[in-house]
């Protein structure tokens, strides 16, 4: 796949609640996930793709997403593409509102995501 083939698949993804699924599809075995902070306790940056799924699963169980929207992919280079997410959701466990903006950095090599960091 081509950097735009797979910048277009994971937004198409994320649009489609894929995102799961597009791991399998997408990302590299060995892929590596970087969080501005440790908000989950699992650490900044987790490798592979179980450990991206967990933080998949983490997220569904802790938020309640009431709105969601993706923007882009915005292209650099030949090997890396950005994407915009905007949430609206609850922390269920407090019932807390929240409003989040984030940019994710994707990298690629290979045909495959190699390393994703995010923005908020």
């Amino acid at each position: 796949m081509t950097l735009k083939e797979i910048a277009d698949a994971l937004v198409a993804g994320c649009r489609e609640d894929r995102a799961k699924e597009n791991l399998a599809v997408l990302y590299a075995p060995d892929a590596v996930s970087v969080e501005a902070t440790d908000e989950a306790g699992m650490g900044r940056e987790v490798t592979g793709i179980e450990a991206i799924r967990g933080k998949h699963e983490w997220w569904e169980s802790a938020f309640e997403v009431s709105d969601f929207s993706v923007g882009g992919p915005f292209l650099h280079g030949d090997d890396r593409f950005a994407v915009t997410f905007s949430v609206t959701g609850t922390e269920k466990a407090t019932g807390e509102g929240f409003d989040m903006n984030e940019v994710g950095l994707y990298h690629v090599a290979d045909g495959k995501i190699v390393r994703e960091e995010f923005y908020y």
